[in-house]
């Protein structure tokens, strides 16, 4: 990650290499840590609220110290100052802090990552891995916390089997979500994507393909699918805030068709990002 700013709560735009958590902070020591990470297009952020809504909402569920949202935005305003002209991104995080101490905000600007628009040219290749469904709070349904140990265990397994990324489903072989990212398939005219019924992430950049899928005439149909049923589609694609929308051209080893709808609600995503 090439970090272009950093702010924090309690002294504000810092050098991008200083060190800024103690030792004993409980995110590093436990993982107990809420984050938010969001694309930045043109020095704007795309949907900061929803994002900022999230995050108070996962700094609850793991009962992390309160939380301002106002204290968010004048983070973000800071690492904002230094953005470039190109597209960014950001990341805010609240940590819990030390047993009995203060919690640390965070904001970090860094560049988008160079393999996004590879993989995107060419399309990803996914494999199905087992995971949980978060049916009961305290496997934190929907929470983005920093205890990213299993997603990025899943990555790398996938890389291991000569693919991008991986998709999650249970034991049951039901289609949940991506290590970061959300998942959609097209048939006819319907779109398919798990519902949050699932304990899955309520995804930003999810809500704005929702919106836009149906403005475009799509039927939309969220809920619990079999992995067959996904594999059965005319194409298939992932959706995340910074990684936007890929195309899925390989899955477990069957190959997908490129088709039209990825691309036109990757356009369509890019224009409302720049035009909210």
């Amino acid at each position: 990650m090439t970090l272009l700013a950093l702010a924090t709560s309690d002294h504000g735009l810092r050098d991008p290499e200083a060190t800024v958590l103690r030792a004993d902070d409980e995110a590093l020591l436990r993982g107990r840590a809420a984050f938010e990470t969001l694309r930045v297009y043109g020095g704007r952020p795309f949907r900061l609220d929803a994002h900022l809504g999230r995050l108070l909402a996962s700094a609850g569920s793991i009962e992390l110290p309160a939380i301002e949202r106002t204290e968010f935005e004048r983070l973000t305003e800071l690492v904002l100052g230094r953005a470039p002209e190109e597209d960014a991104v950001l990341r805010l995080v609240w940590t819990a802090g030390p047993d009995g101490g203060g919690a640390t905000g965070l904001a970090l600007l860094s560049a988008v990552p160079a393999w996004i628009e590879e993989v995107r040219a060419r399309g990803s290749r996914i494999v199905s891995l087992l995971g949980v469904r978060a049916a009961v709070p305290w496997l934190l349904p929907g929470v983005k916390s920093t205890s990213y140990a299993v997603n990025m265990a899943a990555e790398a397994e996938a890389k291991r089997r000569g693919a991008d990324d991986a998709i999650f489903v249970d034991p049951g072989a039901t289609v949940l979500e991506g290590t970061v990212t959300n998942v959609w398939w097209r048939t006819g005219d319907t779109l398919y994507t798990p519902s949050l019924d699932l304990g899955i992430l309520a995804g930003v950049t999810r809500a704005a393909v929702l919106e836009l899928a149906v403005e475009r005439g799509f039927a939309v149909e969220e809920g619990a699918y079999p992995l067959s049923h996904l594999l059965d589609a005319e194409e298939a694609f992932t959706s995340s805030s910074v990684r936007e929308l890929l195309p899925i051209v390989d899955l477990d080893g069957q190959a997908f068709a490129r088709g039209p709808t990825a691309g036109e609600l990757q356009h369509a995503l890019r224009v409302l990002a720049h035009n909210p």
